[in-house]
């Protein structure tokens, strides 16, 4: 048992396992929640939707769109020249005008059969005009006529108005992960803000009055690993992180701490077992707070909880050794401040594992993996204080008890920044 209380496993094999289950059982009789349904309880946890905030186009990226996007002018606006080349009227050879039409420019004047006129992309077609020639696929003769050195096709290189959409068109659908392309398109329609659901905050509390932060270890002091780690992973996650506080072992503190904060979601690190100086449980029950989930049956990170502190509040309790806390994260964090942010749940997927991945005997167990050849190989350095081998992870595999053998498939929990970045929900 650490400092906070935690027990945990690293590779056990089965006797150790079941000896580590009677301690933990003899702990918290009948508390702990299966893995699935603390996951579904932390999603379904927010009972009041956020209020949509309008936000500018260029704070708007990692948000989700409060209401759906619809065009407000035709895409595109005007006829437009998809290529450089020559905007052609009728059949040629066409007598080129001495004049140019460039993009961003007033509407040109209209061309008569057997006319063209230099063009750029983007700019205004000329009323009358048939089709765009190509600079490649023209050539002009000493007498300033353009001749043709392949078939033209009529329309061929515009974009007429409104190819793309009509005003008033249903572009995307509320629930939308707004992305670059999310903001170029809502650009091009006429948006300078958005309706978004707004980022929901954070806010980290570090406890423990062994946790340095600089320097080596020395005389029983450790480096905190979790004040560095969690604020970045929340943001990865869709949150603001509004604060950082180090509260050391300090249930007043605590306590002023939980009483005064403005956040959605409250993450503690340690403290959430019953130790002398584990305040989490005992602060939570002095503020009237509601217990969600009260332990996990989940290895590392057993010992984490939910609590619901205020009406639109919630505190995720996670233990203090740094695998634990990861664990913690992707099984309470993450659905809830998915749902708090409004982001759809992601397609649950399976792998086969490349090794076998040692498991407990009555519950689930995350450990880190890479990602080869369509197969899932489980990382060495997996213990719950360990982050050698999630740094280096693609993913995280949920082997259920018992553990998974060669080419047993296994869901696959995804890290924020392998797919989206880790900056993807910083304003």
């Amino acid at each position: 048992m650490t400092a906070h209380g935690q027990y945990e496993d690293t590779d056990l094999d089965v006797e150790e396992a079941l000896a580590l289950v009677k301690d933990s059982d003899a702990h918290r009789p009948g508390e702990a929640t299966p893995w699935p349904e603390a996951r579904a309880t932390a999603e379904r946890a927010p009972r009041t939707p956020a209020a949509p905030v309008s936000v500018p186009l260029d704070a708007a990226q990692g948000l989700v769109l409060a209401a759906s996007l619809t065009a407000l002018t035709d895409l595109p606006s005007f006829d437009t020249s998809a290529m450089d080349g020559w905007a052609v009227a009728g059949p040629g050879p066409w007598h080129v005008r001495p004049e140019g039409v460039l993009a961003g420019h007033a509407e040109p004047a209209p061309l008569t059969d057997g006319e063209a006129v230099r063009i750029a992309t983007g700019a205004r077609i000329p009323q009358d005009a048939t089709a765009v020639l190509r600079s490649e696929h023209g050539r002009t003769d000493d007498n300033d006529r353009l001749h043709a050195t392949r078939d033209v096709v009529h329309g061929q290189d515009i974009r007429p108005r409104g190819q793309e959409c009509r005003s008033g068109d249903a572009l995307l659908l509320s629930g939308t992960l707004i992305t670059p392309p999310v903001l170029g398109l809502a650009a091009a329609a006429g948006y300078d803000t958005v309706s978004a659901v707004p980022r929901p905050r954070a806010e980290v509390l570090v406890l423990g009055d062994e946790l340095l932060t600089e320097g080596l270890p020395h005389e029983g002091l450790i480096r905190d690993a979790l004040g560095p780690m969690l604020p970045p992973w929340l943001r990865a996650l869709g949150a603001d992180v509004i604060a950082v506080r180090r509260l050391g072992d300090d249930a007043e503190a605590l306590h002023k701490a939980l009483q005064h904060s403005e956040a959605n979601l409250i993450v503690t690190t340690g403290g959430t077992a019953a130790g002398p100086v584990d305040h989490v449980h005992p602060t939570l029950r002095r503020l009237g707070a509601q217990l969600l989930v009260n332990g996990v049956k989940v290895r590392p990170g057993h010992p984490m909880l939910l609590a619901r502190t205020k009406e639109n509040q919630h505190l995720v309790g996670l233990p203090g050794n740094p695998l634990a806390a990861v664990s913690g994260l992707l099984t309470l964090a993450e659905p809830l401040l998915r749902t708090l942010a409004g982001r759809p749940a992601p397609e649950p997927y399976t792998l086969p594992l490349g090794d076998a991945a040692h498991g407990h005997p009555y519950d689930t167990r995350l450990i880190p993996v890479v990602l080869r050849e369509d197969r899932a190989v489980p990382l060495h350095y997996n213990g719950p204080a360990m982050l050698r081998g999630i740094a280096v992870a693609d993913a995280l595999a949920v082997v259920p008890p018992g553990g998974g053998h060669p080419g047993q498939e296994l869901e696959i929990l995804e890290l924020p920044w392998a797919t989206a970045g880790i900056g993807a929900g910083i304003a």
